[in-house]
């Protein structure tokens, strides 16, 4: 009986750090800086971070779920697009890390994949939700821009930030 409550244990802390960063996710969804053409968001930090905290699964919950309820929350029109550019960009981001053994050769990879994909599932999605690609086209070098600090940063908090010793704490089995 121990190795199962410590099982359910192991799996309600998994879950409860996929939705704090899901949390912090739809919080930074909901503040944007506006820009020509539209709103710059900061939730691409947390989603590349979670991506590199998390295996796969989790990394697309938090990113693509996550971007899906701060859209269905604050601004719905994208919200199908969110899911599944943000949750494919962090399980591509989780899976190439973990590929790498987190080496920073492979975080980096993961994130330059996964800043390609946001940019070119949005650029797609916004072309079929506002159904004109110049939209698509004007908002492109904000998005690659948006993608590239969130890679970066995403990065930076990653390495940098103390998070990574309490997260494999909280995660780790007793």
């Amino acid at each position: 009986m121990t190795n199962n409550t410590e099982n359910i244990s192991r799996h309600v802390r998994w879950i409860t750090v996929c939705g704090l960063f899901m949390a912090i996710n739809i919080a930074l969804s909901s503040i944007g800086v506006p820009v020509p053409g539209g709103h710059f968001y900061l939730n691409d930090i947390i989603i590349v971070a979670a991506a590199l905290y998390l295996n796969p699964l989790g990394a697309f919950l938090v990113g693509g779920v996550g971007a899906f309820l701060g859209d269905f929350f604050f601004y719905p029109a994208p919200m199908f697009v969110s899911l599944v550019t943000h949750g494919l960009e962090a399980a591509a981001i989780s899976y190439i890390a973990r590929l790498g053994h987190h080496k920073l050769s492979s975080i980096i990879t993961g994130g330059i994949i996964g800043a390609i994909i946001m940019v070119i599932g949005y650029s797609i999605g916004r072309a079929y939700i506002y159904s004109t690609p110049e939209y698509a086209i004007i908002k492109l070098p904000m998005e690659i821009l948006q993608a590239g600090i969130g890679v970066v940063f995403g990065i930076i908090l990653y390495r940098y930030a103390p998070l990574y010793q309490v997260i494999q704490k909280v995660l780790q089995e007793k």
